[in-house]
């Protein structure tokens, strides 16, 4: 797949705002960039490509030497990397690897929209991709799938390289791995700090007047049903449940186990067509119908009607949450408390015991974390968006780790296994540059112009 003048395209989605290099030079500089620079195989790269790459690496961050010497070592760096792009691409030709266009489209569309999106109008992209020197629409298009192609095809091929063994680790001392975890540990993100926790879940109950004017509710619309009304519509009109309601209480394709018990018995009951009873579960009263069933799956819909829930109901599990957290600072067991009164129906978890940083939890959580230690125990609130009235959880923090710079011991096997890796792929890449042609011309003189002969 030969290298081409666009290889700039994945740095135009990021903003077109700066036109092809070749576009802003004088007609003396264009005829340095078409100076061949390397030659891979029967592949030229050219002066010209070269300096879209570092142009491409510019807008992505990476800041050039600003020394004459630095910066001809960066660009020695840059173009070896290009030639193992190319190294890779014709061993791809040789593996018989290859990217299928179907597979790019959806990528480039949507690459392409979003680059769309920046335009007031279709006629202004037009013109600013005239003006990049990029064609037509159609045209950007072609380079942009080729360079997504490419790309594509170095990874599957690397992928491949790895399943068939090519690329053995290298071994890696410990003298390496200190070098190399000190030069990069300026840029090394700071660990965050993390807790893990157990908890126990309350939601406030309905009172047992309010139950039973949900379940004349639901004894109402079941019998509506019964009498010729239209199942979906009434779901529309009177489902409790948020995620169904719109779409006429379907709840689509599911296996057993997928519900609560109570459900899950109803559903797998049902031949298709046929109505349950009303019939109750930890959410509030139900009516279902099953309208399909395949091997081992069925499609239904459900009404929900939910008993109500005020004030009052949160002050009595506010009161029972803090008697949870009394019994359990004076010592009485997580599992027995948890098995009494967490909500189990809504799949709560009990233990989050992977460390989570702190700012990546719910901000309820955040606030009674804060400037808490391991072992102590809260209580607080968290919004319940189904039932429209909070939850309480009791919960006690296990670890608190306040985060910081990273160790070596910490980073050790890591930064061990991407040496090892790094270092089996630069010895592949060694020898496939051995066995092919591989001439770098970077620092001789360009040839002269007619003019000057």
């Amino acid at each position: 797949m030969p290298m081409t003048r666009y290889q700039t395209l994945a740095a135009l989605a990021i903003g077109l705002c700066t036109a092809p290099l070749a576009a802003q030079q004088p007609v003396a500089q264009r005829a340095a960039l078409d100076r061949i620079v390397a030659v891979v195989g029967d592949q030229p790269i050219t002066r010209f490509d070269l300096q879209q790459r570092l142009l491409q690496d510019q807008q992505r961050g990476v800041k050039p030497p600003t020394d004459s010497a630095q910066r001809r070592d960066y660009e020695l760096q840059t173009l070896n990397t290009m030639i193992d792009e190319e190294l890779l691409l014709q061993k791809a030709k040789e593996l018989k690897v290859e990217v299928p266009d179907n597979e790019l489209n959806t990528t480039a569309d949507r690459q392409i929209r979003d680059v769309k999106a920046r335009f007031a109008t279709e006629t202004e992209f037009r013109a600013e991709l005239a003006k990049a020197g990029l064609g037509a629409p159609e045209e950007y298009r072609r380079m942009l799938v080729d360079q997504m192609r490419r790309d594509e095809t170095i990874k599957r091929t690397m992928q491949k390289l790895r399943e068939d063994s090519k690329l053995i680790p290298a071994n890696v001392t410990e003298d390496e791995v200190k070098e190399a975890f000190d030069r990069s540990r300026a840029s090394l993100p700071h660990r965050p700090a993390t807790v893990t926790f157990r908890q126990i879940v309350m939601a406030p109950k309905p009172t047992p007047a309010a139950k039973e004017v949900a379940r004349v509710k639901a004894e109402s619309i079941l019998a509506e049903i019964k009498r010729g009304g239209d199942f979906a519509l009434l779901a529309k009109r009177e489902s409790m449940d948020p995620t169904t309601k719109e779409v006429g209480g379907d709840l689509g394709w599911h296996r057993r186990g997928d519900f609560v018990l109570e459900f899950d018995k109803w559903v797998w009951a049902l031949p298709p067509g046929e109505l349950s009873p009303v019939f109750a579960s930890p959410f509030g009263y139900h009516i279902v119908r099953v309208d399909r069933a395949a091997a081992g799956e069925v499609k239904a819909r459900h009404i929900l009607i939910r008993p109500k829930l005020d004030s009052f109901d949160l002050k009595r599990v506010q009161l029972e949450a803090d008697t949870v957290a009394r019994l359990w600072r004076a010592g009485s067991p997580f599992d027995s408390l948890a098995k009494k009164h967490h909500d189990y129906a809504a799949k709560e978890e009990t233990s989050i015991l992977d460390a989570m940083a702190r700012d990546s939890l719910p901000e309820s959580y955040q606030r009674a974390f804060a400037g808490k230690a391991a072992n102590e125990i809260v209580t607080f609130q968290i919004p319940d968006p189904q039932r429209g009235i909070p939850k309480v959880v009791v919960a006690q923090l296990l670890s608190s780790n306040p985060g910081g710079e990273y160790q070596l011991k910490e980073m050790r096997e890591l930064v061990r296994n991407r040496l090892a890796e790094e270092g089996g792929v630069r010895r592949y890449l060694d020898l496939l540059r051995k066995r092919a042609y591989v001439s770098i011309r970077l620092d001789q003189p360009p040839p002269p112009r007619a003019s000057e002969r």
